[in-house]
């Protein structure tokens, strides 16, 4: 663990400090690097720094630091965003923890959760639908079977 995270991590805790941290895109860097021949020192840095991250992630949930939902979805495509749900689970959150960071928690970090982040009267709710329960399997996300634009089904996802 790098030094200073334990007071770093301490710190975002007693400020209510937020932590967005994307912890799947190591994955799939090491996935497309290695098929596509990256060379060697950047898949190793991006081994270690996966790694690192994944760990303080991990004290973080741990010591009850606030968590947000988001992606570096410029490193993999768009639509994949959901895949971070299961490496937040893996890595310390309850699903229903990983759910919470991207509707509520997401909402309170942007300062709009008047507006934002719950299936509530007067709220904007934009809402997918998936088969199955998330907060059995969180990797149900993944897999979007509708999807609900103020009030309106719009489209028909891919679900499994």
């Amino acid at each position: 663990m790098i030094k200073g995270w334990d007071e770093g991590i301490a710190l975002m805790k007693a400020h209510g400090t937020w932590l967005v941290a994307d912890i799947y895109n190591g994955d799939y860097t090491e996935e497309v690097g290695s098929r596509d021949g990256w060379s060697e020192e950047i898949l190793r840095k991006n081994r270690e720094t996966t790694d690192i991250q994944r760990a303080g992630f991990e004290k973080a949930v741990r010591a009850g630091v606030r968590i947000g939902f988001g992606t570096d979805a410029g490193i993999y495509p768009h639509g994949e965003n959901a895949r971070q749900f299961a490496y937040m689970v893996r890595h310390g959150m309850t699903p229903l923890g990983a759910i919470r960071a991207a509707t509520i928690d997401a909402a309170a970090l942007l300062g709009r959760a008047q507006e934002l982040g719950s299936i509530t009267p007067g709220k904007f709710a934009d809402l997918v639908a998936v088969d199955g329960d998330p907060l059995a399997d969180v990797t149900r996300l993944e897999h979007v079977a509708g999807v609900i634009k103020d009030g309106q089904f719009v489209r028909t996802g891919n679900a499994r």
